[in-house]
C-alpha cells in the first residue's frame, strides 16, 4: 500500500483499523480523518464517559468507534491497514490476526512520519534507549531553541508528535523520543539523526526476549541519514549501529565520559568537547560546555547531555547554543531532583529510576547513600546493581510488592549492609520510610529515592510515589 506521506493518493479509499482508544488511538483516528480517511474504525475493550464523550467527537468526522469487553477480539474482514497504540504487543487478538491475515500494522509513529507534509516536513532527531530518554530530548530542544530553531520535543514526551507534524505552522526540527513499544510496529522512519543511550532488560515480558528488545531499539538507526549516535560504554548501542542499514555518508558518532576519539563528544577535564563535527578534529577539540552547567551534574546526566550536543551538532548547532541551552535546562520533577537539606542530610527524589539500571546510575552519582527501593520489579534483577553499588551504601530502606527480590541480592552480595523493611502500603507508607532513613543516615549522606521498580503497587504512577517522598520529608525538617 503506497501511502509514504499525507498529498500520497489512497489515504480516502484505505480502509484503517486503530487500536485503543487512548491518547494516542484518538490521536491517530483524528490524524487519519484530517488526511481524509474515509474509513476508520475504532475498536477499544474499556467503555467509560470519558472515551463515549471523545468518540461522540470523532463520529460526527466519520469515524465508527466499537467500544466495550471483546471489540478486540476479532479483526474487522475489510482492512487494509491496522494502526495500533502503544504498549499492545504483538500477541495480542486483533495484532496476531493482522500478522495472520499480512495485513500492515503501524504504530503511532509510523502513521506520523507517513503524515508529514513532503514541502514543508522537518527534520526529526529521535532518541531511545532504556533510560534517559526524555530528559536527553528536552536538553535537545533546549539547545535546538538556544539555536534560534522552531523545535519541539515530541513523541513519548511532550507533544504528541502527530500533533507536531500536522501543525499548519511547521517546525524548523523536531525532536522524538521513542520507546521500544513504538518502534517495534515502525517501518519507515528515516531520522536525520538518532540515538540510543543504553540497553538494559526492561520490558522483557512484551518483547519476548533481551535481543529482541535491543532489535526493536535498533530500528531507530535504520535508514538513518546524518549520524548515529552510541554509548561507548555501551558496546551493545554501537553494534547497532554496526548492523543497521544506513543512508550512504551517515556517521557512527559515540559519546563518552572519557576522553573522546576521533568522531565522539565526550569529556577532558571539566569541559564538555567535541571531536566529531570539528574541521581538525584528528587534532583538535572543541568546547561545547563546562560541567558546572549541566544540571545536575551526575555522571549518567552528563552522558544524556553529552548525546543531545552530538544530535544537536548533527544538526549543524554552534557549540554557544550547546552551551546556552545546557545552561538554561531545569529536568522535570523525580529525575535526581535535590528535595531538601535536614540535618545536614541530602534528601533526593529518583523516583522516575523505574528499573534496576537507572537506579544503578542514580546510586553511582553519590558518595555514601541511604536507599529507598522497590515497588513492582517487573521480574528484573538487582545482582549486578548491588555488587556495583554495595560501597556506597550505608542502610537500605525497602518497601513494595517485590522488596524481597531487592532484600535476597543484598543477602547475596553486601550481607553487611543494613536492611529496614516497611511493610505498610497505606497512604503514610513512605512517611515510615523516610523517618526509617533519617535514622540511620549521617551527616553529609544522601538519601535517595531510586526505587529501580515500578510504583504500581502503591501508588498511582511514579510522580506520586515522588511526591509522597517529598512531602514525608518536609514533614521530617518541619
Amino acid at each position: 500500500m503506497t501511502l509514504t506521506t499525507r498529498t500520497d493518493e489512497g489515504w480516502a479509499t484505505t480502509r484503517f483499523v486503530v487500536l485503543g482508544f487512548g491518547t494516542a488511538g484518538y490521536a491517530c483516528a483524528d490524524s487519519l480523518l484530517q488526511a481524509g480517511a474515509e474509513h476508520v474504525i475504532v475498536l477499544d475493550d474499556r467503555d467509560n464517559e470519558a472515551l463515549r464523550e471523545k468518540a461522540e467527537i470523532l463520529e460526527v468526522l466519520g469515524a465508527t468507534i466499537t467500544l466495550g469487553p471483546g471489540s478486540t477480539a476479532t479483526l474487522p474482514q475489510d482492512v487494509d491497514i491496522v494502526v495500533t497504540s502503544p504498549g499492545v504487543p504483538p500477541s495480542a487478538p486483533l495484532l496476531a490476526q493482522a500478522a495472520e491475515r499480512e495485513i500492515p500494522i503501524w504504530s503511532e509513529i509510523e502513521l506520523a512520519w507517513r503524515l508529514r507534509d513532503p514541502a514543508t516536513a522537518a527534520p526529526w532527531l529521535c532518541v531511545t534507549g532504556t533510560n534517559g530518554k526524555t530528559t536527553t530530548v528536552q536538553m535537545l530542544t533546549a539547545i535546538l531553541t538556544a539555536a534560534g530553531h522552531r523545535a519541539v520535543a515530541a513523541g513519548n514526551v511532550g507533544l504528541p508528535l502527530l500533533e507536531a507534524v500536522m501543525d499548519p505552522e511547521p517546525y524548523d526540527v523536531i525532536a522524538v523520543e521513542l520507546s521500544s513499544y513504538q518502534l517495534h510496529f515502525t517501518h519507515s522512519l528515516s531520522a536525520h539523526s538518532a540515538a540510543v543511550l543504553n540497553l538494559a532488560p526492561d520490558h522483557i515480558d512484551w518483547h519476548g526476549s533481551m535481543d529482541a528488545y535491543a532489535a526493536d531499539k535498533g530500528k531507530i538507526y535504520e535508514n538513518c541519514q546524518v549520524a548515529c549516535v552510541y554509548n561507548v560504554a555501551d558496546p551493545v548501542t554501537e553494534n547497532l549501529v554496526a548492523e543497521a542499514d544506513v543512508i550512504e555518508g551517515c556517521r557512527a558518532i559515540g559519546f563518552t565520559l572519557g576522553t573522546p576519539g576521533l568522531s565522539m563528544v565526550g569529556l577532558v577535564e571539566d569541559l564538555l568537547v567535541d571531536r566529531a563535527f570539528v574541521e581538525q578534529r584528528q587534532t583538535s577539540a572543541l568546547e561545547l560546555a563546562k560541567l558546572e552547567d549541566v544540571n545536575p551534574p551526575a555522571p549518567h546526566n552528563v552522558a544524556n547531555a553529552l548525546a543531545a550536543a552530538a544530535l544537536a551538532r548533527a544538526f549543524g548547532v554552534p557549540a554557544a547554543a550547546v552551551r546556552d541551552g545546557l545552561r538554561g535546562f531545569r529536568p522535570d520533577k523525580h529525575r535526581i531532583a535535590q528535595v531538601a537539606e535536614v540535618a545536614g542530610v541530602n534528601y533526593v527524589d529518583d523516583s522516575k529510576a523505574t528499573n534496576p539500571h537507572a537506579a544503578q546510575a542514580s546510586l553511582l552519582a553519590y558518595d555514601h547513600v541511604v536507599w529507598i527501593a522497590g515497588g513492582q520489579a517487573k521480574g528484573a534483577t538487582f545482582d549486578e546493581l548491588v555488587i556495583a553499588a554495595k560501597d556506597r551504601l550505608r542502610a537500605v530502606v525497602l518497601l513494595g510488592e517485590d522488596k524481597a527480590v531487592i532484600a535476597e541480592a543484598l543477602e547475596r552480595h553486601a550481607p553487611d549492609v543494613p536492611r529496614i523493611v516497611v511493610e505498610s502500603t497505606d497512604t503514610g507508607a513512605m512517611e515510615i520510610v523516610v523517618g526509617e532513613a533519617a535514622k540511620v543516615a549521617q551527616v553529609g549522606d544522601t538519601v535517595l529515592l531510586a526505587p529501580g521498580c515500578a510504583s504500581w503497587d502503591m501508588f498511582a504512577n511514579y510522580g506520586a510515589r515522588g511526591d509522597a517522598f517529598a512531602e514525608a520529608v518536609r514533614v521530617l525538617a518541619d
